[in-house]
């Protein structure tokens, strides 16, 4: 890895090479970070092996996290192929593309700034061959971009094509990639790799919250194989079937941001369902920490098991036994059986000490909300007569969409109505502020306007609302929205200015006070402002009525500063 000279030259140096890297792979940094391979080194344990394509920037952490997160623990005993994916931090910012790609997309969609996504495909086969007997590697794909489906279809051709072929069949990959269309919000994608086509469609924020596969045009082609992948279809119902009981209590401790920790026998089942707990309170973005799957040797290792603190808020995949005793101080535990009796009904366990042995969901929290037994007696009646998981997952996840917007529309409303009036915005003074959101006022609306209105689920919605208001949930969607309240205030006010007449409002005005206005207007016009294209006309006319009042002598100073 290239170091950090105290020369000059060499830091000069050292940015030519990541700037001429950056040229070359600019469209290959926007969908992948880099694809890495993990050997097993007698001496080293877990090696990187390589990564490609070759320049790219992981640092020394990054590097043995991955290798780490790369192989299943051994206890797991995975023979043959096994896929399963992670997430680690990353303090590398986003690239350009991401970051405008970020703005039209859909929350749950976007490009994450502080972690990588990893989609890891692990061999391991007996090879008397080699010293250990088996051969061990893992091909894994780093992304700053969710898109679950689509990425563990590409691993799916990439891993097996190297394993065949070598090194060649990565570089291709790569040259390949390197050719996808811009990554963009609203588009249908074609996206060749290998000889493969997969077509994908990326939902923005006005094609739906949720993404969808059924909008995807079709392409036909005599010889080129083309494979619909939805970007993030994730199979809720197969992830959650062995503890499909608790679904009303998953949803409440997912919503709330509590601590959760999934014990399971292997990475794959893991990983899997911590997705789909994050997916459970969509189109509402899980805004909390989560590792689909995590090993003692991971970085965050301390900072997440230590017991002299309350436990943070994430939800934790685990496989190896060790965990149970580190972790035995967690609110909350899922504890996965084997695969073979994965569609049984699994009880709810209070008593912790009974973790070594049964599975279950094991915790003392009282939900907010009664269970819709309706729901449940359906989707149990589907795994009765082996109705296909697509539909019960279906069935899932439109239950808890209605669930989740039940719970969240009062709150958009109650959003809304903290917009100051049109009449409080004045063209000459700064833009009002949003009105404080103050919980009481809210839950004084929801005898007229609460989730009763659209939901038949009885309990104390409002204690359910107190808990949520003290979640990393709460504060990321509070945050937006106030954004969002406070850029429109900021736009409407200078529409208003735009309209007025800065003529007549000189009139009897210091100088002082038009060569500020006039400065506030060259700075909002050089920042891109939130408005259409014609207000921004408006905005130079007025700067140009405001200049002709000035004094020629003003006129000299303010373009010489200029």
């Amino acid at each position: 890895m290239a170091c950090r000279r105290e020369s000059n030259g060499d830091i000069d140096i050292l940015t030519l090479e990541e700037r001429e890297f950056q040229m070359k792979w600019s469209r290959f940094s926007d969908w992948l970070h880099c694809i890495c391979v993990v050997t097993f080194d007698l001496e080293l344990g877990q090696a990187m092996e390589s990564v490609y394509p070759p320049g790219v920037k992981l640092t020394d952490q990054e590097k043995c996290n991955v290798c780490y997160l790369a192989f299943p623990d051994s206890n797991s005993g995975c023979m043959g192929d096994t896929q399963f994916h992670v997430r680690l931090r990353s303090r590398a910012p986003l690239t350009a593309q991401q970051s405008s790609y970020n703005e039209d997309s859909v929350p749950t969609l976007r490009a994450d700034s502080t972690h990588y996504w990893g989609f890891v495909y692990f061999r391991q086969v007996k090879d008397p061959s080699l010293p250990r007997g088996y051969f061990q590697k893992s091909i894994i794909l780093l992304t700053r971009l969710p898109f679950i489906n689509l990425y563990y279809k590409v691993i799916q051709l990439i891993a097996p094509k190297h394993f065949e072929d070598g090194e060649s069949s990565l570089e291709a990959a790569c040259h390949d990639i390197n050719r996808w269309p811009p990554i963009d919000a609203g588009q249908n994608m074609l996206l060749p790799v290998l000889g493969t086509v997969f077509q994908s469609y990326i939902p923005n924020q006005q094609t739906g919250k949720v993404s969808r596969s059924d909008i995807i045009k079709q392409v036909h082609s005599p010889n080129i194989p083309h494979v619909l992948a939805s970007i993030q279809d994730v199979n809720v119902f197969d992830a959650l079937a062995g503890v499909i009981s608790h679904l009303h209590l998953l949803w409440e401790l997912v919503l709330a941001a509590e601590p959760i920790v999934v014990m399971a026998s292997s990475p794959t089942e893991c990983s899997a369902l911590v997705q789909a707990l994050t997916n459970l309170i969509q189109p509402l973005p899980y805004a909390a920490e989560y590792r689909p799957y995590f090993t003692i040797h991971d970085s965050e290792f301390k900072e997440f098991t230590r017991k002299q603190y309350n436990p943070p808020c994430v939800i934790l995949g685990v496989t190896n036994p060790f965990f149970t005793k580190t972790l035995q101080h967690w609110p909350h535990t899922i504890k996965l059986g084997e695969s073979t009796s994965i569609k049984t009904k699994l009880r709810k366990v209070g008593n912790i000490k009974h973790l070594d042995t049964a599975p279950g969901v094991y915790t003392q929290y009282k939900p907010f909300l009664e269970k819709d037994k309706a729901i449940i007696k359906k989707l149990h009646n589907g795994m009765r007569t082996e109705r296909p998981s697509e539909v019960q997952t279906a069935m899932v996840k439109r239950h808890l969409l209605e669930l989740t917007q039940s719970f969240m529309i009062p709150l958009e409303r109650y959003m809304a109505s903290l917009m100051p009036l049109q009449k409080n915005i004045s063209p000459y003074r700064a833009p009002p502020i949003p009105n404080p959101f103050n919980p009481e006022d809210f839950f004084a609306t929801l005898q007229q306007a609460g989730p009763q209105l659209t939901s038949g689920i009885k309990g104390d919605w409002i204690g359910l609302y107190k808990n949520f208001f003290r979640t990393p949930n709460f504060a990321a969607w509070f945050h937006e929205r106030h954004s969002k309240l406070t850029n429109k205030l900021h736009a409407l006010q200078l529409e208003a200015l735009a309209e007025s007449d800065l003529k007549q409002w000189s009139i009897g005005k210091k100088e002082v006070e038009i060569v500020d206005m006039v400065l506030k207007l060259r700075e909002v016009l050089k920042s891109d402002p939130p408005v259409a294209g014609n207000t921004r006309t408006l905005l130079a006319r007025r700067l140009e009525d405001l200049n002709c009042v000035l004094p020629d002598d003003m006129k000299s100073i303010l373009n010489a500063a200029t």
